[in-house]
């Protein structure tokens, strides 16, 4: 490998767009031997195809083609975009994503030190495992390892952050050495799958992530870091802009496939849904199942699929029966069925003067108020133990049902269920936000960081 380019050369290469003509240009003026063979990197997700490695736009065209089923490949560094697309334009599309460039000549180290975990490469069955769960709740594929390019053939690099207390993995990233993967001749380098627990209390790991492999690369002797982000992530954006990220003059296509058709249909009238109807509405897409949206506001969707229409409001349809949706609807009748069927409920009673919601209060000491009629906990307080409290919760609530519950608070794990033809298909476990001061950070800012990585993670739904 050649030494790391001075500022002077790197000046001349930053206004040259990657290209399969100025790669063989470079190798023939290094005096290396000319690399004729296109290269596809296999990250564990799909594969990397470096564009300007391939001759010609049909090679290209024809190898993204060959996606396999469950994979996503990405044909990055294409230079005319258009001829490629023009090969297979019903299959592939122009993925809206914004390169960025960090010359390391550019690059600053970090003038604050970050607590609380540390970086090390994932290695174990274990360590992937963790990664898998991080990338599923970012909705991101998850890794197979077993079909990664070998680091010897220059395959990608898995990097994790690790929680220092507890152990969790709580961010991780994959970086790919260009020089070792394909000879690069310009000594670049590249960052993919950046992902941080939306829970995670830590201040900064995106951050450091970043700066880890920005100066694992550098002590390599390679020359900058390129990566990929959607151009409308903004708050990714600004933090690779505060590290001196520029943007590249280059372009990336992909294959249709319902893992990323959000890109290539755009926003659809979906898009004024509120987060439960999304869900569903996006994964009927994936299925292949039509939808019509009806009336966003509500919730409201008609769902097509073998000549059969099935009306939905968020997750109710025309086969759930009015009784069933009433009984749901209304938390006293929910209430007084569970407690018919044998279950252990709360003691509940509505919200009445003062008198009698003091009364509650002192018999239950800590208690909880709810409207009757409300979903994604609008309106709900819990854990409350002063009348005064008590009262504000009334209020607060009254502006989304007349009519308020109390009940009594009880300890112990919120656990959501989800059951589809009678078979328990999914859980969760709900937790209060928490934040770690470090010593360094103030608490509110501790708490707007974990507040934006929620609502990146569930579309705006939890937010602190």
């Amino acid at each position: 490998m050649k030494p790391l380019a001075t500022a002077y050369s790197q000046r001349l290469l930053r206004g040259q767009t990657p290209s399969y003509e100025r790669l063989q240009a470079r190798f023939a003026e290094d005096g290396s031997e000319l690399n004729a063979c296109p290269v596809a990197v296999h990250c564990g997700w799909g594969r990397l195809l470096i564009g300007h490695t391939f001759p010609d736009p049909v090679t290209l065209a024809e190898e993204l083609l060959n996606e396999q089923p469950g994979e996503r490949d990405i044909a990055l560094y294409v230079a005319a975009p258009q001829q490629v697309l023009a090969q297979s334009p019903q299959q592939l599309f122009l993925d809206p994503s914004d390169t960025l460039r960090l010359w390391f000549t550019d690059y600053r180290q970090a003038t604050r030190v970050f607590r609380g975990f540390r970086i090390r490469r994932a290695q174990s069955e274990a360590d992937w495992n963790a990664i898998n769960t991080l990338y599923l709740s970012r909705s991101m594929l998850p890794i197979d390892p077993t079909l990664l390019t070998s680091r010897h053939d220059g395959g990608p690099v898995y990097w994790m952050a690790e929680d220092e207390d507890s152990g969790a993995v709580i961010g991780s990233v994959m970086g790919l050495n260009h020089h070792t993967a394909f000879n690069d001749p310009e000594n670049g380098s590249s960052l993919w799958c950046l992902a941080v627990d939306p829970l995670c209390s830590r201040p900064g790991v995106g951050e450091v992530l970043v700066r880890h492999l920005v100066e694992h690369f550098m002590s390599r002797g390679l020359s900058y870091l390129d990566l990929s982000v959607l151009h409308d992530n903004a708050q990714a954006k600004n933090l690779y802009a505060k590290l001196g990220f520029r943007t590249l003059s280059t372009f990336a296509i992909k294959r249709k496939n319902g893992i990323n058709q959000p890109l290539f249909l755009g926003p659809g009238p979906e898009v004024g849904l509120n987060p439960y109807a999304s869900i569903l509405v996006e994964e009927a897409y994936k299925r292949g199942i039509d939808v019509q949206i009806d009336d966003a506001a509500a919730g409201l969707f008609t769902l097509s699929h073998g000549g059969r229409r099935i009306r939905c409001r968020e997750s109710l349809s025309d086969l759930t029966s009015a009784i069933s949706m009433s009984l749901c609807q209304d938390k006293c009748l929910t209430h007084k069925v569970l407690s018919q069927a044998g279950l252990n409920v709360p003691t509940q009673q509505l919200a009445g003067n003062a008198d009698d919601n003091l009364a509650f209060v002192e018999e239950h000491g800590r208690v909880v108020v709810k409207p009757v009629d409300g979903e994604q906990g609008n309106g709900v307080a819990v854990d409350l133990d002063s009348i005064e409290q008590v009262q504000q919760a009334i209020e607060a609530a009254r502006a989304f049902d007349s009519r308020v519950l109390l009940e009594s608070f009880h300890e112990g794990l919120d656990l959501r269920i989800v059951v589809i033809g009678f078979e328990v298909v999914a859980a969760a476990i709900r937790r209060p936000a928490q934040v770690i001061g470090d010593g360094q950070h103030r608490i509110q800012r501790l708490i707007e960081a974990q507040s934006r990585r929620r609502q990146a993670a569930t579309g705006g739904e939890s937010r602190i």
